[in-house]
């Protein structure tokens, strides 16, 4: 029996149907209390009228996904353990979560938040009471089961160089690592070699004597040979190892601040806008191949890993493809707001390209170069100076300026940031990757170069082995 007083004090805190109940036909004093219906103490509640599509997509959910890989994974486990315990949903693995949300959005149209029933018989099967755990025996399993390790980047570089007269200029490349584990860097006038090997400095060459500047370096496939372009126009090609220059190419106008190799080949871009193509074996009085298509200095050249097609970037915001055969580019894109000077061809997937815009751009885009068609799109929110696809596995390293000097891993194809390293304290303007596909240095304004350790070695698992690829066998 109640006390006025104390049932008034009740039915403040009541919902409208328990109030209803004391204040209906029976009298209040033949009602003790109102509790729903539980069974045990698994309750059965639906929260599947509430959307959480809207949330998954949002930029802050997406942007937090990015900063920390390995915090968002316990996020999901921990997520699963709670969906167990109070909505009874049976979760066994974590790889489950995508059809576990399917089934929640699939069973919206049920109206209320929570369901009342009569109990049912318990399956000890499920939630055995003599169990030890504090939680049913799907939690366990789920707790129980096997986790991907996490690969742990570290933020710090593990060696870190003097480059002295290093320039801040974005359209040149003056560092590149060979398949013989040289790094080649060009500083003022002079063009330094450092052995990861023996950590021993020598010089390459010195064109102070020709009141010259050296404005790109990119070391042939095999390692033997090391082409230098200069502020005046020409390119040099040495034999490092015997310290001895074996060809001299001009008929540049301007400085050449990119270089590529294709074999024997080697593709010079310059300022005045052009794209000589010229066999290093031949003499220099051999005619050579003109591309002309760029109304601007053009900053970057990358051979596809199948050597049959060319991009190239420039600075009039123009990526350009082209082919063995024609003198004109077989594809044209022109959706970047900015300079061209990143560019990378995916080792894994054939024709997709890669390319990363200046500093009125930002975005990383992604081309089927098979079908001209453009793929995915990224806003970094700063200047892109660098691309480069991990060997093993599908990630990719970007490099870059105003305003954040950062170094961004990211995973291929979700674009999800594996990891952010600073520590330059100018635009991070080159990048090279080690011959064994783990290692990255880069090189800055600040006249330093910086090792990371940011690749895995191990093959990816997932990697796609289609026997429609015509690229990775025979027949």
């Amino acid at each position: 029996m109640f006390s006025p007083d104390y049932e008034k004090r009740i039915l403040k805190h009541c919902s409208p149907v328990a109030r209803s109940l004391f204040n209906g036909g029976e009298s209040s004093s033949s009602l003790d209390r109102f509790i729903p219906c539980r069974a045990n103490n698994n309750w059965q509640t639906n929260f599947a009228s509430l959307s959480t599509k809207s949330n998954e997509n949002s930029p802050q959910s997406s942007k937090k996904q990015r900063d920390c890989g390995e915090t968002a994974r316990d996020s999901v486990a921990y997520s699963c353990l709670l969906k167990n315990e109070l909505l009874g949903t049976g979760i066994e693995d974590v790889k489950s979560v995508a059809e576990d949300k399917i089934g929640l959005l699939s069973n919206s149209n049920r109206p209320g938040l929570f369901k009342y029933q009569s109990p049912t018989k318990q399956d000890y099967n499920e939630q055995c009471p003599y169990s030890l755990s504090p939680v049913s025996i799907k939690s366990q399993k789920l707790l129980r089961s096997p986790r991907k390790a996490t690969r742990k980047i570290s933020k710090i570089p593990f060696k870190v160089l003097d480059a002295p007269e290093l320039q801040d200029d974005f359209y040149l490349n003056l560092v590149d690592w060979s398949a013989q584990n040289v790094l080649a860097v060009g500083l003022g006038s002079c063009v330094y070699l450092w052995s990861a090997c023996t950590s021993q400095v020598t010089r390459l060459c010195d064109l102070s004597s020709d009141a010259n500047t050296v404005t790109s370096v990119s070391w042939s496939e095999r390692g033997h040979q090391l082409a230098v372009g200069t502020h005046h126009g020409y390119v040099t090609v040495w034999d490092v190892a015997a310290s001895k220059q074996v060809n001299k190419l001009q008929g540049h106008s301007a400085r050449v601040g990119a270089l590529a190799w294709n074999g024997d080949v080697l593709s010079s871009g310059s300022r005045d806008r052009l794209i000589m193509q010229r066999d290093t074996r031949t003499p220099a009085q051999v005619s050579e191949r003109r591309l002309v298509g760029h109304r601007q200095e053009v900053c970057g050249l990358k051979w596809s890993p199948d050597n049959q097609y060319l991009a190239s970037g420039g600075n009039d915001n123009r990526l350009y493809v082209w082919n063995q055969h024609s003198s004109n580019p077989v594809q044209s894109y022109s959706e970047h707001m900015a300079a061209v000077k990143a560019i990378a061809w995916s080792p894994h997937h054939h024709g997709l390209l890669a390319s990363g815009g200046g500093t009125a751009d930002r975005c990383i885009r992604f081309w089927n170069t098979l079908t001209g068609q453009p793929m995915q799109c990224v806003d970094t929110g700063s200047q892109v100076c660098n691309l480069a696809w991990s060997k093993h596995s599908s990630e990719l390293v970007s490099t870059h300026g105003y305003s954040q000097n950062q170094i961004l891993v990211w995973k291929y194809p979700s674009l999800t940031q594996v990891a952010k390293l600073t520590g330059h304290s100018y635009r991070v303007l080159y990048l090279a990757l080690s011959p064994d596909g783990e290692a990255i240095v880069t090189g800055a304004g600040d006249e330093t170069l910086r090792f990371w350790n940011v690749f895995s070695k191990a093959r990816s698992q997932k990697e796609n082995k289609s026997v429609l690829n015509l690229f990775t066998n025979i027949r």
